[in-house]
């Protein structure tokens, strides 16, 4: 998928939007995907993309959020940790599809099924540029910032 021209896709998003990825050419756009709301890692991502988001903005980059929780239930996470970036809801794992971001783990010892952290750069003319799989949180934002501020 590197390299390549990301199919147009859409979907429900926070503040009453409908993301569409067409609506970002002419923008770098990061699209991290993360397991679940309200969860320590989870919420540490957040945070860090929050806490970076004007250098991302001065980049001409838009940061999305994406996990397979409700709309509800993202309306609630970016609330209460004040997020300025949208958090999509892909409970029909359209996106997890279309990223194969989507693994077998192990979780207290039990295969689940469930998001692979990962993040993903689109650039202006929706080709995708960089990946990151099997993401850690302490540092990823510095190391995707960087990344976009080198273009």
């Amino acid at each position: 998928m590197l390299n390549q021209a990301i199919p147009d896709f859409e979907l429900p998003s926070t503040s009453g939007k409908t993301f569409k990825l067409s609506d970002f050419t002419g923008k770098k756009l990061v699209i991290y995907f993360y397991p679940k709301d309200n969860t320590p890692g989870c919420t540490n991502q957040g945070q860090g993309f929050r806490d970076h988001y004007a250098a991302f903005q001065a980049c001409n980059a838009e940061v999305v959020g994406i996990s397979r929780d409700s709309l509800k239930s993202h309306e609630n996470f970016k609330a209460k940790f004040s997020f300025p970036f949208e958090l999509l809801a892909d409970t029909e794992e359209l996106a997890c599809k279309l990223f194969d971001v989507i693994k077998m783990k192990k979780l207290y010892g039990k295969d689940v099924r469930g998001i692979e952290r990962s993040t993903f750069i689109i650039d202006e003319q929706g080709i995708l540029i960089n990946e990151w799989r099997k993401v850690k949180v302490e540092g990823h934002v510095q190391q995707v910032l960087e990344f976009i501020q080198s273009l």
